[in-house]
């Protein structure tokens, strides 16, 4: 195992000693890894004293440019802030053909108070709160993407790979198709064996709903924080391992008009002192009052938290008929056409399953949001909506915001979400995304240039 505590760096860089660098990374706003690449003499000095980077980082939009409407860059003087190594995730980068470690990192004040606007801190704050209520939280993550090809094609759109093995373009949808498994069966062992070594608890591997499509599943784990760092390490292996096999892994949430989109799947159940699921009620199919209360906070809050599970431009592509994503607050009993899955399983093992978020999102933001929304429901006793069965997609009209302009208006009117993320947090991300919008809707497409540009 090449995972070790952040204790045990010296026994870390004795076992790697032919290391080229070392990556210090930490999750931006839109989940982006950004930091700095070291030599592995200077180790030491990161895990005794951290490392300074600005708090700008995480201003930046999409492309990585400030927005200075955050007050987190010019106006006071672009400072830094300390950031210091993650536990449990120093490790090596398995896909490079030189010898390449990383590590997670978070960020802190000079006194020590974890830095406001670091997701990984606000989701810490709203998980402290479930702790002060003696639970546990018990979280999976489930990641869509895509596999394409490093050309696109003549109209520059992008296009499934060349399967290795038929030697053939993919074009057919193929849902838990297994030869498809076995056509990338190189890449996803390269992946698995990947995460083992880099002690990520990944599952199961599915190839879903279009050519190129797959989802990896993460075992879950009792702490949303760990569950989170292993999401972003897990996109980071994912996108490395295609990169060094000749191909484009994206979680772009809609990269094809006339396919799938791409989401991220959250699974929680909450356990209390006695380790028992305060969501199991043998007794109800639907199960214990305290899960219904949960949905209840999560119908609540879900549009104000849709600028977090729908980040960018193209977040809103997914949401079309017939693709199983939900427009609505709606929940189900093992129905996936709603946006709260109730799975069937054993009653140990009941859990929620939100099923709004891109793949895009930020986890850490999508998981904060989430058991926001849970805290709120429990704490305030919230009833949730009627039950929804058969196709809830069709059945219900869409109430959630469906373009980025509606989400960050009520992102930025929220007032459960305003109040578990912190007034400072929800500034810099509303400036964040409104001025990345501004910029987005400024260039004229080439589609605009086709349909006007000689007809008006």
């Amino acid at each position: 195992m090449a995972n070790v505590k952040p204790d045990n760096y010296k026994r870390f860089l004795k076992r790697f000693s032919d290391l080229k660098g070392i990556d210090l990374l930490i999750a931006d706003l839109n989940g982006v890894l950004r930091g700095k690449r070291i030599q592995s003499s200077a180790l030491a000095k990161v895990f005794q004293e951290g490392i300074y980077l600005p708090a700008s980082v995480f201003a930046g939009n999409i492309t990585g440019a400030t927005v200075e409407e955050t007050g987190l860059g010019m106006a006071q003087g672009d400072s830094d802030r300390v950031c210091h190594p993650i536990p449990g995730t120093l490790s090596k980068s398995p896909w490079y053909n030189k010898s390449m470690a990383q590590v997670l990192m978070t960020m802190y004040e000079a006194n020590g108070k974890p830095f406001f606007a670091d997701p990984r801190q606000v989701l810490k704050r709203i998980f402290d709160q479930f702790q002060e209520l003696g639970f546990t939280l018990v979280v999976a993550v489930e990641l869509e993407f895509y596999l394409l090809d490093t050309r696109r094609d003549r109209q520059k759109n992008p296009q499934p790979p060349i399967s290795p093995v038929t030697g053939k373009r993919d074009k057919n949808t193929q849902v838990y198709s297994v030869d498809d498994l076995d056509d990338y069966g190189a890449f996803l062992d390269q992946v698995a064996k990947g995460a083992e070594s880099q002690g990520i608890p990944a599952d199961t591997a599915l190839a879903e709903y279009a050519p190129g499509q797959f989802e990896i599943n993460l075992k879950h784990e009792p702490d949303p924080l760990s569950a989170c760092d292993n999401a972003v390490l897990l996109k980071r292996l994912i996108k490395g391992v295609a990169r060094e096999m000749g191909m484009i892994a994206t979680f772009m949430a809609k990269p094809y008009a006339q396919q799938a989109g791409s989401g991220t799947h959250i699974h929680i159940s909450l356990l209390n002192k006695n380790k028992e699921n305060i969501f199991s009620d043998p007794q109800n199919e639907t199960g214990s009052k305290n899960l219904l209360h949960a949905i209840g906070g999560l119908s609540k809050t879900m549009k104000e938290s849709m600028a977090i599970f729908c980040p960018n431009a193209n977040s809103y592509r997914r949401f079309q008929p017939d693709l199983y994503v939900p427009m609505a607050p709606t929940w189900g009993i093992d129905n996936r056409t709603v946006a709260i899955r109730i799975p069937t399983g054993p009653e140990k093992a009941k859990r929620i399953e939100h099923r709004v978020s891109g793949a895009d999102a930020n986890p850490y933001l999508v998981v904060a949001s989430i058991l926001a929304g849970i805290h709120y429901g429990i704490t305030h006793k919230i009833e949730p909506p009627k039950i929804s069965t058969g196709d809830a997609i069709a059945k219900n009209k869409p109430s959630l915001p469906m373009t980025w302009v509606e989400s960050l208006d009520a992102f930025l009117k929220s007032k459960i979400i305003k109040e578990y993320f912190g007034k400072e947090f929800c500034h810099v991300y509303y400036q964040t995304k409104y001025k990345e919008m501004q910029i987005f809707d400024s260039h004229v497409t080439p589609l605009e240039l086709d349909w006007y540009l000689r007809t008006v």
